[in-house]
């Protein structure tokens, strides 16, 4: 499967493994696309696991509609269902990295029946993560949120020259130069930032449609050294998983787990599917 659509959106999707193959369900955050997992998924199907890595809403070109509307939280999970149901997968072990892992939660949350087990990379609970703005350094980690409201500035300062800003940041945060270069070379294509940013800009219409307790098996990696995710939110997480919980804290990772440490984010994965 190359594709898959919902209603007139289309959606690219990596499909590796074994057709009758464990799904797994790997979701990827601002600014990558599923290329950020290309060095998990071999680990993945070695075990036998089927691998979806989808280019979600924004990212992938046939899925771009028009307004912050459409990029409420209640829409990015409906396209997360469309995947399992156009995969044939009644459910799935689900991995989600920054936006991805938002992503991730809520369908937890909101549908344990087609969630067989949650790997969470980097991003806490949603709840933890507001708890922890308030009594710790969160706020100031997450500041540039309110930047990204603002209409059409971001777009054009972040690919001025190129994108030369947005690629200089992503390298600053940790991300290696070559993953860098890729996105922003995706986030220039005609109308692809502006999509992307429609995530954030949807935040306020999304509020009420939060992941709650989550009960299926969770697994919950994060970096000690990441820049936007506060130790008091990662601390917090665990209030709100009611199921099985396993955290794993990486002291010399930052952000971008997918792309640097593909190995324990592989592990993590075959654990909870059982396969380690």
């Amino acid at each position: 499967m190359r594709s898959y659509r919902r209603g007139e959106l289309r959606f690219d999707v990596r499909d590796s493994g074994p057709a009758d193959g464990e799904v797994v369900v790997c979701l990827h955050g601002f600014p990558q696309d599923s290329t950020a997992y290309d060095e998990v998924t071999p680990r993945l199907v070695e075990a036998g696991l089927r691998v979806l890595a989808p280019d979600q809403r924004g990212y992938s070109p046939g899925a771009r509609p028009e307004g912050r509307s459409a990029y409420v939280l209640r829409e990015l999970v409906a396209d997360v269902l469309a995947l399992l149901d156009a995969a044939g997968a009644d459910s799935a072990h689900v991995v989600g990295h920054d936006w991805g892992g938002a992503v991730a939660w809520a369908l937890a949350g909101r549908h344990p029946d087609r969630v067989t087990s949650l790997t969470a990379l980097s991003t806490p609970h949603p709840a933890a993560l507001q708890a922890a703005a308030l009594r710790s350094t969160q706020a100031l980690r997450s500041a540039y949120m309110a930047f990204f409201q603002l209409p059409w500035l971001p777009e054009k300062v972040a690919l001025a020259g190129g994108g030369h800003l947005l690629e200089s940041s992503l390298r600053g945060s940790g991300l290696p130069a070559r993953y860098a270069r890729a996105y922003v070379q995706r986030m220039a294509e005609p109308g692809a930032l502006r999509a992307a940013l429609a995530w954030y800009r949807a935040l306020p219409a999304s509020r009420g449609y939060g992941a709650g307790r989550v009960r299926v098996p969770t697994s919950y990696l994060w970096g000690r050294a990441d820049p936007f995710f506060a130790p008091a939110a990662a601390a917090g997480t665990r209030a709100w998983v009611t199921g099985p919980y396993v955290e794993h804290r990486l002291d010399n990772a930052g952000h971008w787990l997918p792309e640097t440490r593909p190995g324990e984010v592989a592990a993590a994965v075959l654990r909870s599917a059982g396969r380690a």
